[in-house]
């Protein structure tokens, strides 16, 4: 788990497996967004909980280690941070409720959609702040 150098909106990935992890990373650090990678959704939300402004992407993998799952990340960051832009995926469909606003992205993801999602955060994050 670690920060970028320059200060701007943040994706965060949270994903067990590590290649899929920095597939992901790799994807989203060709973005206006900074990329932090965790490996569990207790990091995430630690991450979230020290820089809630900045947070405008969570892209979470379903199955995760740790005590808890993304689909229970995404209705914590929906309820706690509601703001920001949560994208859920897995390669076994959609199987436990997500948030309404969350969007569901089947494994395996093609990284233009994962582009789109970060533009789409980027520029709400933008809103924001303006």
């Amino acid at each position: 788990m670690g920060r970028a150098a320059s200060p701007g909106p943040i994706a965060v990935v949270v994903e067990d497996d590590a290649s899929t992890r920095d597939f992901a990373a790799a994807i989203l650090e060709e973005t206006d967004l900074d990329v932090i990678a965790c490996e569990t959704a207790e990091d995430a939300l630690s991450v979230i909980r020290a820089h809630p402004d900045e947070v405008a992407l969570v892209f979470t993998e379903v199955r995760l280690g740790g005590a808890m799952d993304g689909a229970t990340l995404a209705r914590t960051v929906d309820r706690e941070w509601p703001e920001v832009r949560v994208v859920v995926t897995s390669e076994d469909g959609r199987t436990q409720p997500l948030p309404d606003h969350a969007v569901y992205m089947r494994k395996p993801w093609r990284p233009l959609d994962v582009l789109v999602q970060a533009e789409r955060a980027t520029v709400e994050s933008t809103a924001r702040v303006a």
